[in-house]
């Protein structure tokens, strides 16, 4: 079976940095919907408040992979419980499982630092400052996940607890 990582967590923490890393461990494709978000901004478009079409561009296109087969990660804030029922409701309909990752930064100083430092490096897209990720809504978690904390784990480390959570999950399907 094929596996969904929902990756989540505010802006800064190393979500991006962490799903390159692990994507590269495991093979898997990455989806970044800020890629998709900065995209539907520059089209013809001009969509420049993606509100949730971005979240469902990145979910149809995971579904096309799950149903291939292929591992997915999916990079993004998934701040609320809509959007996190919305990684559920794909996994399920690619019959693949879920692997709900929060990725905190519980060093302040630290976040603060990376956001404030930060460049984007996707062309069009503005990066969040520090006080628009302060003031970020953030919904605490309902359901069970894996907590990885960049600033006390190196993203390598990071990447394989949520890799070894992986193997444990296709060993149930095998």
């Amino acid at each position: 079976m094929a596996i969904l990582v929902s990756l989540s967590g505010l802006p800064g923490v190393g979500k991006t940095t962490l799903a390159k890393a692990l994507a590269t461990k495991v093979k898997a494709v990455h989806l970044r919907v800020d890629s998709v978000e900065t995209a539907l901004k520059n089209s013809v478009l001009n969509i420049d408040s993606a509100e949730d079409a971005g979240y469902l561009a990145i979910a149809s296109v995971a579904l096309d992979n799950l149903l291939l087969g292929f591992d997915v990660i999916a990079d993004t804030v998934n701040p609320i419980e809509t959007t996190r029922n919305l990684w559920a409701e794909t996994a399920k309909s690619g019959d693949a499982f879920i692997l709900n990752v929060e990725v905190t930064c519980s060093n302040k100083a630290i976040h603060r630092e990376r956001v404030e430092l930060r460049e984007s490096d996707i062309r069009g897209l503005v990066v969040p400052d520090w006080q628009k990720v302060s003031d970020r809504e953030f919904e605490p978690w309902q359901r069970d996940r894996l907590i990885v904390d960049t600033s006390i784990d190196g993203i390598e480390e990071c990447a394989s607890k949520i890799a070894k959570e992986m193997d444990k999950l296709k060993a149930i399907s095998r």
